[in-house]
């Protein structure tokens, strides 16, 4: 069984038994391979690779290029097996075809080269994990490993096998029987004492084979964790090694031999795991796993004659390493625990055998518990981790700094400068590829990924400023964007996605009910080449920011004409331009909000700009706005469910720190009870969320209208709810600067007014109702 790891760390000297004659080799591949002279004074140097149970694998270096070579073991071997020109034969096609395998360069089948044939290959550059159950990596990465092997697998049994070109691979029907037979007559050859297990498998999986084995898919055959090369940072598999025992046949049988190592006996020794991957956090199931398998490749989630392939998988592993032990008896066993296969057969035989006491067949329909109903692309699931990781790494251990930073500076002019820590934090997210993720024109990103980053990000108050992904940045550039001139783009969406400047939105008026913005007073009138502001803001955030430099404002037409929703525009003012007066930041139940730059009452007196800076047109104000609430909406409120993690998180602490009456505080029932309603509204917000974030992938924000409307109404009040009970266990602590929770209010109390005040959206979601009701009656009579 080979599962060779094409890196230097896993190589060692050349085995005695695998010696090959280096000078005829360099001379062979200086005339063939391209390139490989290249450094004619640097001698080739030969390490083999230790992991090997198969066809013996070595690392070529040649001045600065790194090569891969496999070749066929020496002496007698079992019939059919190490057919290396396979290998070269399938990877050739599938490399042809965009899936990820070394790229083969050479075959030789000149025996008189080296004494065998022979194949190279590129040499891939990533991380090789050879205990299945990952130590030392985290329970998120864990799981998105395992998803990428998954999803890998099934991208493989989805390939085109005429697309490839391999129609005549391998005979396809009849696969299972083959298998069997095959199996039987390899273990035969290479068994040195009687199993009655082995005979005994082998005679039900013949009784049992599948009705229906007509299968044609590309089958890999020994397909696992660590003959696969995964990306040297991202959750990514790069290239899947080892194809020796690749054909056309049944892809339950890739599979089933991958779910297999899931019931591995965990007395025996010989297997690269350190404990039950059943109970490795972050692991997924065998069910899950099947799930995102039959997911990928669109079928159905019966899988029929399931344990005949659990069964056949721990037949075909018996036979393999049966085959291991007897080449170390032969002496060409290029593993040096070869010999320790000799007690494994008969337990891996015995494990087998309790799969064909069970249900044939399998109904793969296991919950997931982490609202998957809403599945992320596969780069959001790799997106996601890289942000969990960066937020564990650097963003909370950064926490304290910053705010004793704010406190200090509280009532200094320097209130509203940064910590030198958080511009050292962007520079590293941007360096990282974590930056501007809330767009999914740059980002790649659906409205679902950037949801569960957004709560992931809401844990931290300064989290999504790190990734630039910070509120009203992230409007003003959805904006621009989505509306903006090319000149505009230039001057003011480019500096924002870098990071350069930061911006404002000015649309709420002191003077006015700005819950309905046709009462908007603040006018913008053409004056030849200039538009010219007059009106009063306030509530706009993050104008006191230093590096705040342009403003987009919402105003009106005096004497337009033009229906109620047509009379006003959106424009950019940069915050220097004369008659731009910063009057006083608004506190928000006491809290200035300084990180952010504040919540400002704008002035602007006579204040001119050119035509140029009119986004989209005249009139165009309110269509601009519903594009840019929608998708933001739905960032507020996944955020929301991160402070109310945190929140809750503070509550469990707190109530099993503290005692009162004689009992910690958890241990009383009102106590116990806001804990699990804290649960059960995080997890029904979570759900709502995803799904408005779900609608506006699949129709847009404007047909999402309704869900939008629903999650803004739904989240302030669940996670205020969620906050003030946190309050109500910390006690005077709560309230004060000690923890988090009295800031945190503010902000969430606020933003049931910010985006609309709870009647407004209500109203709303009434009228939309009334309107798909009456459309159902409609449709009935």
């Amino acid at each position: 069984m080979a599962s060779e790891a094409f890196r230097e760390p896993d190589t060692g000297d050349v085995l005695p038994q695998h010696r090959l004659d280096q000078r005829s080799l360099e001379d062979y591949l200086s005339r063939h391979l391209p390139g490989f002279g290249a450094a004619p004074t640097r001698p080739l140097t030969v390490a083999q690779y230790r992991s090997g149970q198969s066809n013996p694998t070595f690392y070529l270096q040649k001045g600065c290029r790194a090569y891969v070579l496999r070749k066929k073991p020496p002496g007698p071997l079992l019939p059919k097996a190490h057919k290396i020109d396979r290998e070269f034969h399938v990877q050739k096609a599938l490399f042809s075809n965009g899936f990820p395998v070394p790229k083969p360069l050479l075959y030789c089948k000149d025996t008189s080269v080296i004494g065998t044939e022979f194949y190279v290959m590129e040499h891939v550059k990533g991380r090789i994990f050879r205990d299945f159950s990952l130590p030392g990596v985290s329970p998120a990465e864990r799981s998105a490993l395992y998803v990428a092997m998954i999803e890998t697998l099934a991208r493989l049994h989805s390939l085109d096998i005429q697309t490839l070109g391999l129609e005549v691979y391998g005979k396809g029907e009849g696969y299972c029987k083959r298998q069997v037979l095959t199996w039987t007559k390899q273990y035969q050859a290479a068994a040195h004492q009687t199993i009655p297990a082995m005979n005994q498998l082998s005679a039900w999986l013949l009784e049992n084979l599948p009705d229906q084995d007509q299968e044609q898919s590309l089958i890999h055959g020994d397909f696992k964790m660590d003959n696969l090369i995964f990306h040297p940072k991202e959750a990514r598999v790069i290239a899947v090694l080892d194809w020796e025992l690749s054909t056309i046949g049944h892809p339950l049988s890739d599979l089933g031999y991958l779910c297999s190592f899931f019931f591995y006996p965990r007395t025996l020794p010989v297997l690269n795991q350190s404990k039950s991957l059943q109970h490795s956090a972050g692991i997924p199931s065998v069910e899950e796993l099947a799930l995102i398998y039959c997911r990928n490749r669109g079928i159905s989630t019966t899988l029929p004659n399931w344990n005949f392939f659990l069964a056949l998988s721990y037949f075909k592993l018996a036979g393999i390493l049966q085959g291991v032990y007897a080449r170390y008896l032969l002496g060409n066993s290029a593993s040096e625990t070869s010999f320790l296969f000799v007690d494994v057969v008969k337990p891996l035989a015995e494990v087998g055998l309790q799969f064909t006491k069970r249900t044939s067949s399998a109904t793969i329909s296991q919950p997931d518990p982490t609202g998957r109903l809403f599945l992320q692309t596969r780069i959001g699931q790799e997106v996601l981790l890289r942000v969990k990781n960066f937020m564990q790494q650097y963003i909370l251990p950064a926490e304290k700094e910053v705010i004793e930073f704010y406190i200090y500076n509280e009532n200094s002019l320097d209130k509203w400068k940064r910590p030198v820590v958080i511009e050292k934090l962007k520079e590293m997210a941007k360096a990282e590829g974590l930056w501007n993720l809330f767009l999914p024109a740059l980002s790649g990103l659906s409205q679902v990924d950037y949801a569960l980053i957004a709560e992931e990000t809401g844990k931290c108050f300064f989290a999504p400023d790190i990734f630039n992904c910070q509120a009203p940045d992230t409007g003003n550039m959805e904006v621009l964007h989505l509306y903006g001139s090319e000149g505009q783009k230039k001057q003011w969406l480019e500096p924002l996605l870098q990071g350069r400047i930061k911006s404002c939105f000015c649309m709420t008026e002191p003077g006015v009910a700005s819950s309905d913005a046709t009462n908007i007073e603040c006018t913008i009138e053409r004056d030849g080449d200039n538009y010219v502001i007059n009106g009063k803001k306030w509530w706009s955030s993050g104008a006191g920011n230093p590096e705040c430099k342009v403003a987009i404002v919402l105003g009106r037409s005096k004497n337009s004409s033009a229906p109620r929703h047509k009379q006003h525009s959106m424009i950019l003012v940069p915050i220097n331009t004369q008659g731009v007066e910063l009057v006083r930041p608004l506190s928000v139940f006491g809290y200035l909000d300084n990180f952010h730059g504040g919540h400002f009452e704008i002035h602007f007196n006579n204040v001119r700009v050119p035509v140029s800076n009119l986004i989209l047109g005249e009139g165009r104000g309110f269509e601009i706005a519903q594009g840019r609430l929608g998708p933001g909406r739905i960032h507020h409120c996944m955020r929301l469910v991160g402070m109310a993690e945190k929140a809750l998180q503070t509550m469990c602490e707190r109530a099993a720190q503290r005692v009162t009456f004689q009992k910690e505080l958890y241990a009383h029932e009102v106590v116990a009870h806001w804990i699990a309603e804290s649960r059960i509204a995080i997890e029904e917000v979570r759900l709502l969320t995803l799904k408005a974030a779900h609608s506006i992938d699949m129709v847009g924000s404007a047909q999402a209208r309704k869900e939008i409307a629903m999650i803004k109404v739904a989240a302030p009040r669940a996670v205020c709810k969620i906050v003030d009970q946190a309050i109500q266990v910390c006690g005077g602590a709560g309230v004060s600067q000690d923890f988090p929770l009295a800031e945190m209010y503010a902000m969430i109390r606020t933003l049931r007014i910010a985006d609309g005040p709870d009647e407004v959206h209500l109203s709303a979601i009434a009228k939309m109702e009334l309107q798909e009701q009456a459309r159902k009656l409609t449709a009935r009579m």
